[in-house]
Order: structure tokens, then sequence, then C-alpha cells
């Protein structure tokens, strides 16, 4: 892995749940846990928030899939050399806009396939070159292959707090 981020950073809390040192390789292991987990949730549970003003099970998987698609950008704008500062995102915001509890439940976990293969795709395609560039998101700088870690470990870190709070 590039760089490791600052230990006082907020993202190390994901990053070391990761325990593969090769991102596409992290991506492709992390698929079958996600079949594992979120395909023994039913709908009716899908729907279960452990408190009040928390999201549900829906909002939490429709939060994973809106972060994987900003931090792929993300890495696609560093990786092409964009000098722009990226802007971070109001998860909140998203997450209270994202329509996730009219959606099934199958639908979600679909989706969630599909972005996570369109994420694989990205990282297969990115040099080593391309996976080190450095550039600016939120209020940070990393690289294309930074980036791919922290999503990685951003769905570890949620599957552990349904585990712990949702059952």
């Amino acid at each position: 892995m590039s760089e490791p981020l600052p230990t006082e950073n907020y993202f190390v809390k994901y990053t070391t749940l990761v325990k593969e040192t090769n991102i596409v390789e992290a991506f492709e292991a992390q698929k079958t846990a996600i079949q594992n987990f979120y395909n023994n949730i039913s709908e009716e549970k899908s729907t279960y928030a452990y408190a009040e003003s928390k999201w549900t099970l829906k909002e939490m998987l429709q939060h994973i899939i809106d972060t994987e698609r900003v931090f792929a950008y993300r890495a696609l704008a560093i990786a092409r050399k964009d000098t722009a500062k990226l802007p971070s995102f109001d998860e909140n915001e998203y997450a209270s806009n994202s329509n996730a509890n009219e959606r099934t439940w199958a639908s979600l976990i679909n989706e969630m396939n599909v972005v996570r293969e369109s994420t694989i795709l990205l990282f297969k395609n990115f040099s080593e070159e391309m996976l080190g560039c450095v550039g600016k998101f939120s209020s940070l700088s990393g690289t294309p292959e930074l980036l791919g870690f922290i999503m990685v470990g951003h769905v570890y870190h949620h599957i552990r707090i349904a585990e712990e709070r949702y059952f």
C-alpha cells in the first residue's frame, strides 16, 4: 500500500481493517464477505434501525454504495492527474435524500454488486504510476490506492456496526 495516512486521520479506522496489501486483491476478497453478509438479511429486517434517527440497514447499504461511487470518482480524478481539490460530501444529506427505504433490499444488493464490479475494473486498469499519484480530497492528500483501501475498510466497518448494533 502507498504511504499510510497519519494516525490521527479519520480514515485510519477503515484502512486498518484491510488485511490485503494489493488493492485489487482486497476488493476481490471482499466480494464474498459482502455476499455472505447482505444476502442473509431479510427484506423485513432491512428496514430496521437500532435507534431513532439512526439509519436503517437499507440506508446504511445505500450509504456504502454512495461512498464507493464518490471515492471511486476521487481515485479516477487523481489517477488522471486532475489537480482540483475534490470536495467532501455530507453523508447524512446523501442518506436522507436517497429514498433507500422505498427500494427493495434485493435492488440495493444488486446495485452494490454492480458498483463493486465497476470499482474493481477501474482499479485493475490503473497502472502502478496511476495508483501512486497524489491528489487532494476533503481536507487530505492521498493516492487512488489509498482511496481504494479506504473503500474496502469502509465496508468492513459498516458490516461490523451492523453485527454489533442491528442484530
